[in-house]
């Protein structure tokens, strides 16, 4: 009995899923011909609530690709493996207080914020480095102009994608 009540629900979540998946693709299918540009694949992926790497994110687009890449995916390649990264919950955002504490060890002094430069510094030295685009992009968002510095505590709050 209880299989049945489990596939039941694992069912609902796949329709609701599909129906998500369908919905974040259509906004970036201007052809309306069941394609996107490769490189949206990141953008749709994150507003559907899943935060992974840049090698992850390569991993994913080589499997939905074509054998002979042609700078699109199609939605039938990219339906089933989205489903099962919905379902497998991968890729999950960091939690707010691991990022907190992230950003404390990049502030010894406990100032709160970190300048401009120090930011830059940390993505561009450190682990997987930011491209130019995705720097650009962030610092955007996260560079308040008047102190030209990140109110990291501010820019958390911002980031972190509600799980309900």
């Amino acid at each position: 009995m209880a299989d049945d009540r489990d596939r039941e629900g694992t069912e609902i979540a796949v329709a609701e899923f599909h129906k998500k998946i369908k919905d974040a693709f259509e906004v970036f299918d201007h052809e309306s011909n069941n394609t996107v540009d490769v490189r949206e694949i990141g953008t749709i992926i994150r507003s559907l609530g899943c935060c992974p790497s840049e090698g992850e994110l390569h991993d994913l687009i080589a499997e939905v690709g074509e054998e002979e890449p042609t700078g699109y995916i199609r939605f039938e390649k990219f339906l089933p493996v989205m489903t099962e990264v919905l379902l497998e919950r991968r890729y999950r955002p960091i939690p707010e207080d691991t990022l907190h504490r992230a950003f404390e060890v990049l502030d010894p002094a406990k100032r709160g914020f970190l300048s401009k430069e120090e930011l830059i510094k940390y993505m561009t030295g450190e682990g997987e480095p930011f491209s130019q685009e995705e720097m650009e992009e962030m610092l955007s968002a996260a560079i308040d102009p008047e102190s030209n510095s990140i109110h990291y505590k501010d820019y958390i709050t911002m980031m972190v994608i509600d799980e309900n």
